[in-house]
């Protein structure tokens, strides 16, 4: 029973049903309502009409009004026995040839109506002088309070039967025109029955089709169910079969793919990270075993020993700079890094840099120049901001050959700032462009190891521009040269 109740298809069946239900209910009544309301306007406007049809057929011919001569009683029981379809109106002429010529028009008029109209006349003194064949004896109620020239409609009882009835009085006579009410009520009983039949049927087919076409619907989350289960993290390169239509399951199926495909490339990285990480430390631990051993199996006199221990040192500072490199991209992803926003003065901070660049470029001959200073003033936290050029311009001396040149500059373009590090290095293939961000990764890894790099330099310059709402991009060209572009925004 919970599983039914937690089913999608369930509950979309019975949502379904109680919608059909609801509106079969509601249009049921409504039209039981305007059905019921339109009859009773069109009877009464036919009663109307009829009875001013009475009323302006006999008024001009007042003074010739007088009863019938015949037994209208005796008339109506052989119009009651004799079938009124097989009645010709030759023989409705004999039968009445005796009555007056007005009487035998209204009734004429009475066997020719569609409706079972009841007809009665009266004199002002209420003497009934014609009443419709099929009143037999009975009589229509007089309306007393029907005023001079005014019609009033109401219900009566003929034969325990309600009545609508037409009243219209004139200073000779009275008018009276019914209908009985049981047509009206055994139409309206029949479109009843019609809707009790109709709503279990309406029902029935709602559930099946319900079910059905729900079972339809859902049956590719099944599928998209049973085959994603079978995924895992050692499969990632599987994937759903995508529907050609362009509805929500295949939207769906598509954007589980999309995922999987960016699990695959996480995984992938941590793969990669993982072994790139334990690469980079087990290096300098090789060698610093390596050297300690080598040490320790010969005597080695104080120089050498010292020279031991500053390789090994070398090599933990190496180690040293990888771990905090990863730890701040460790924080920096959980958002947990410290940032102190203040007012930069992007000028003062180039002229801090080159400074530094100079010192760091003096080993390989390298010529650091400025190229452009333009008083930019920016909020951001001023450490973070010069490490991250600190990255970028470490980087072009250590990619630049002996004679080289780093250029640095900073302008202002389109509401932002710009940084810029050019240098005349190696440059970068243009395949390798999109990978240099990543951890790790290095163009030439050989000479990046022979010169101290870590792989991590430009991962956490990406980063802090980020960390400032700014992107950085490059502009390579092999053999000649790279430019490192920081965009940061004024506001």
């Amino acid at each position: 029973m919970a599983f039914w109740a937690k089913s999608i298809r369930v509950r979309l069946t019975f949502s379904y049903t109680l919608l059909v239900l609801s509106t079969l209910t509601l249009f049921g009544v409504l039209s039981y309502y305007f059905t019921s309301k339109t009859l009773s306007e069109n009877l009464d406007i036919s009663l109307k009409n009829e009875v001013r049809w009475v009323r302006d057929f006999i008024a001009p011919q007042a003074s010739k009004v007088k009863p019938s001569k015949r037994s209208i009683d005796n008339l109506v029981v052989k119009r009651v026995q004799e079938p009124l379809a097989a009645l010709r109106m030759a023989d409705v002429d004999s039968t009445i040839e005796e009555a007056d010529e007005i009487w035998n028009q209204i009734f004429r008029h009475t066997l020719h109506s569609p409706k079972k109209t009841y007809i009665q006349f009266a004199d002002a003194r209420g003497t009934i002088l014609y009443r419709s064949y099929n009143l037999a004896s009975d009589s229509l109620m007089i309306i007393d309070t029907v005023s001079a020239n005014s019609i009033l409609v109401t219900t009566g009882y003929l034969n325990g039967e309600p009545i609508r009835v037409a009243a219209l009085r004139d200073r000779n006579f009275s008018y009276l025109v019914g209908y009985p009410l049981a047509e009206l009520r055994d139409l309206l009983e029949n479109l009843y029955f019609i809707f009790l039949l109709l709503v279990p049927i309406a029902l029935g087919v709602s559930v099946f089709g319900g079910l059905a076409l729900a079972h339809k619907s859902l049956q590719p989350v099944d599928e998209i169910t049973t085959r994603a289960r079978k995924i895992t993290a050692e499969n990632l390169d599987q994937k759903l079969t995508v529907r050609n239509v362009n509805d929500e399951i295949g939207r769906l199926t598509a954007t589980i793919n999309d995922m999987i495909q960016r699990l695959h490339d996480s995984f992938a990285q941590v793969r990669q990270f993982s072994a790139d990480a334990s690469h980079e430390l087990r290096t300098p631990l090789t060698v610093m075993r390596g050297e300690i051993e080598l040490a320790l199996h010969s005597p080695q006199t104080p120089g050498e020993y010292r020279t031991v221990l500053e390789s090994s040192l070398e090599e933990i500072v190496r180690m040293t700079s990888i771990t905090d490199n990863l730890l701040l991209l460790a924080k920096a992803e959980q958002g947990t890094v410290d940032v102190h926003l203040s007012e930069v003065d992007l000028e003062n901070l180039l002229d801090e840099l080159y400074e530094d660049s100079e010192v760091l470029a003096e080993q390989k001959n390298i010529s650091v120049r400025l190229r452009e200073k333009a008083p930019i003033t920016i909020v951001g936290d001023r450490g973070r901001l010069r490490q991250l050029l600190l990255n970028l311009v470490d980087n072009a001396i250590k990619y630049t050959p002996e004679g080289g040149t780093v250029t640095l500059a900073v302008r202002r373009q389109n509401g932002s700032a710009l940084l810029e590090v050019q240098d005349t290095g190696i440059g970068i293939p243009p395949g390798e462009i999109d990978k240099i961000f990543d951890r790790f990764y290095r163009v030439d890894k050989a000479r990046s190891r022979e010169q101290g790099g870590t792989g991590l330099g430009l991962s956490i310059a990406k980063w802090i521009a980020e960390l400032h709402r700014g992107t950085i991009s490059v502009a390579s060209e092999v053999n000649k040269g790279s430019t490192f572009t920081v965009t940061l925004p004024l506001n």
